[in-house]
């Protein structure tokens, strides 16, 4: 297991970490890709997604709609299940995440990827509806459950590029199904079972159950219960978030416009990030923003054109503007959201008590640069601390929380009795002649990740009670299952397109297995290697919406001067 790691550790660093060094950083070439690509689709196909969008909103009201038309889902449904697989944990700790590094401005260059993003993700929706693959089967025919229609980029880089091609479009269902059981399944059981024991106390093993069972039963009804069940749990989930956040910026409406001055001050003359960074680096503040964004909506990755492919329609462009409404639903309302309430309740660069532990957590060992950024190195062999306050030389080696170095440490949570002694990285230990040893010390320090935006709610809705993280809490939760069941969809797509019928039930079934595991096992390698599949599998996806990109513009440019909507 150690020689694995270490194998996909040296991949992430020299092939996912290639790209453009910012001040030791490096901006991946994944993300130059992404980026890059959207906005070649957005100029090629004339600003889609500003012309567009309204009549993407008309598609998806189901207006047009017709039960007739071949497919599995309504436009609607298809929409809900590619939702509940973009909109999750990234809405959540991703943006507090940006926050953190990249300041405020990062904010910004979330909703400059958005936008770039509706256009990559119409063009790969539309090709998906025109290359897919579709499987006529009669209400009796024991294979109804599993869907009548198969699409997503492994079709049209195989179909629109070519049979030379197939090798690629085997190479990409491959590393997507295999994808769908870490990212997409086993890291969204471990969220959930985490965050069990840690708030309830619920063993790890129980909440595997208990989800895998609600994930079985939902998966195995098919695409048809998919959508269902996703038309009904991902505006649900969307509608408890949105409220609550809502509900917090009215509360704080004085301090709203002032928080959208400070994003786009910070985007275009960024100060620092809560961790240091960003000091008079617009591109490191971008860098951060775009990550985010693009990880959060998921545009070009290739995965939710395999849902839209499902939608009955026998126009491609049709699915291809409902498309446009993901990365905006997503990134622009939910995640500014996340952000809007962490900038107001003023969290995001507040040092808060927090408890140490000086076994692990959070919990890292910094230089600071000349940029005044932390970089993390080996722990020293010891710190010595007097009345609370640690005694650094010049340049020497900080304990931090989050990547920030604290400033003073107390022995007891109402942080009132000051340390004094010496801080052993290397035993886990604070050790004081008088106190005695501890394992974990308290402070004043910055959060990051989820906890900073459940610290936003609470604060938020603070006038109403001590119950506003549990929004969060159960966004997570919702979230994590949602994400799941629509990775369930992808994944056996992928097996339908290499093996056939045969490979769907199969993959099922391991992948509800692959669920439990993930609740009950630890994920970090999961973690890794789904990053680095990710990674690969996404550029075969952006050559072919490239190439295909003529097709696309020839398509719809068809599509509305017809304007067979009107007959329906």
């Amino acid at each position: 297991m150690d020689f694995l790691q270490t194998i996909v550790d040296w991949l992430n660093t020299n092939v996912v970490g290639l790209g453009i060094p910012i001040r030791g950083q490096v901006l991946p070439f994944m993300v130059i890709s992404l980026l890059g690509v959207g906005v070649f689709l957005t100029l090629r196909l004339g600003f889609i997604q500003l012309r567009r969008l309204g009549h993407g909103v008309a598609m998806t009201s189901g207006r047009y709609d017709d039960p007739d038309e071949p497919g599995d889902v309504s436009h609607f449904q298809a929409l809900t299940t590619a939702l509940s697989a973009t909109v999750g944990i990234g809405n959540i700790a991703g943006v507090a995440i940006a926050l953190h590094w990249g300041g405020p401005g990062a904010v910004f260059w979330m909703w400059v990827t958005a936008f770039l993003g509706m256009a990559t993700k119409y063009t790969e929706v539309t090709l998906a509806q025109r290359y897919r693959d579709v499987d006529v089967v009669s209400e009796t025919d024991a294979r109804k459950w599993e869907g009548s229609v198969s699409g997503g980029p492994m079709y049209y880089i195989e179909r629109g590029l070519g049979p030379k091609w197939r090798p690629v479009a085997v190479f990409f269902a491959v590393l997507l199904g295999i994808t769908a059981f870490l990212t997409g399944n086993g890291i969204q059981a471990n969220t959930v079972a985490d965050t069990m024991l840690s708030t309830f106390g619920i063993p790890v093993w129980i909440t595997g159950l208990v989800t895998s069972a609600i994930v079985a039963m939902v998966i195995l009804g098919g695409i048809s219960r998919i959508g269902r069940v996703t038309g009904i749990l991902a505006p649900l989930m969307a509608a408890v978030y949105v409220a609550g956040a809502l509900l917090i910026l009215i509360f704080h409406i004085g301090d709203l416009l002032p928080a959208f001055a400070l994003i786009f001050r910070e985007a275009f003359n960024p100060t620092a990030g809560v961790a240091g960074t960003g000091i008079g680096a617009i591109l490191m503040t971008m860098m951060w923003g775009v990550k985010r964004g693009l990880f959060s909506n998921e545009a070009g990755q290739g995965s939710a054109p395999i849902a839209h492919a499902a939608a009955k329609t026998d126009e491609p462009v049709s699915e291809g503007v409902v498309a446009l409404l993901e990365p905006f639903i997503d990134t622009i309302v939910i995640c500014s959201m996340t952000a809007l309430v962490i900038l107001v309740t003023g969290v995001w660069d507040a040092r808060l008590p927090t408890e140490i532990t000086l076994s692990g957590g959070d919990l890292e060992y910094v230089e600071i640069d000349q940029m005044g950024a932390p970089v993390q190195v080996e722990a020293p062999a010891s710190i010595h601390v007097v009345d609370g306050v640690p005694q650094y030389a010049e340049g020497a080696v900080r304990l931090a929380w989050h990547d920030v170095p604290v400033e003073r440490f107390y022995v007891d949570s109402e942080m009132t009795r000051p340390f004094d002694g010496q801080i052993l990285p290397g035993d886990a230990l604070a050790r004081s002649s008088e106190a005695g040893e501890f394992d974990s010390l308290y402070g004043e320090a910055v959060e990051s990740g989820a906890p900073l935006t459940m610290v936003g709610f609470r604060r938020g809705l603070s006038r109403l009670g001590d119950w506003g993280h549990y929004i969060v809490l159960v966004s997570v939760l919702l979230f994590a299952i949602s994400t799941a069941i629509s990775w369930s969809y992808y994944g056996d797509r992928c097996a339908f397109y290499l093996f056939g019928h045969r490979a769907v039930l199969p993959y099922k079934i391991v992948f509800v297995a692959m669920h439990f595991l993930g609740a009950v096992a630890p994920l970090a390698l999961a973690w890794d290697l789904g990053d680095l599949f990710l990674a690969v599998v996404i550029l075969p996806n952006l050559i072919a919406l490239v190439f295909l990109s003529g097709q696309v513009k020839d398509l719809t440019d068809s599509y509305f001067s017809r304007r067979p909507w009107e007959k329906t």
